[in-house]
């Protein structure tokens, strides 16, 4: 596996992650349940960490796609500059998460904790889902502000066509 599929394996983790992380946080505050904040606040420790790897791995990834049809550097460059952000953003969460981890390890969280890491959570999240839409845009351009339905159809045909794929299915091979 090379990093380049590392970063798309792991780049939706993140984002997907810091939503299941901010429900999992508001209903630890709507049960009053310490032990459930506990579990959130550990599990945006370990998105952090995965998020640094995802931006170690983006360099690579555009490496191999600037030569490819339809490439973009200014979405390119916005997605990678807004990326720097929001894993410094969700590094930060997950490192403030395993010090208060480290705080009340023996005794309960207290409640105004849980709200403070769900505001952090959902301003965190609300950034990583926005990079994600920016790095979609890389090689989707279906999702590009300002591209029509057909324009996006003629650049995708023009980019498939530019590198065949071998025929598979029922049909494949005969002619």
């Amino acid at each position: 596996m090379s990093l380049v599929h590392l970063h798309l394996l792991l780049n939706h983790l993140p984002v997907i992650g810091a939503f299941f992380g901010v429900l999992l946080l508001a209903v630890a505050l709507a049960r009053r349940s310490s032990e459930l904040a506990k579990v959130a606040l550990a599990f945006f420790a370990f998105l952090g960490a995965v998020s640094v790897a995802v931006f170690f791995t983006g360099e690579p990834a555009e490496e191999l796609i600037e030569k490819l049809p339809g490439f973009s550097e200014a979405i390119t460059e916005r997605h990678e500059e807004l990326a720097l952000v929001a894993t410094i953003a969700m590094a930060g969460l997950g490192a403030l998460a395993l010090l208060v981890l480290a705080a009340f390890r023996r005794r309960p969280l207290p409640r105004g904790m849980t709200i403070v890491g769900l505001v952090a959570a959902v301003g965190v999240s609300a950034l990583m889902a926005y990079v994600a839409n920016l790095g979609g845009q890389i090689r989707h351009t279906e999702i590009r502000p300002g591209v029509s339905a057909s324009a996006a159809v003629t650049s995708r045909q023009n980019s498939t066509s530019a590198s065949p794929r071998p025929a598979s299915g029922p049909d494949a091979g005969k002619a």
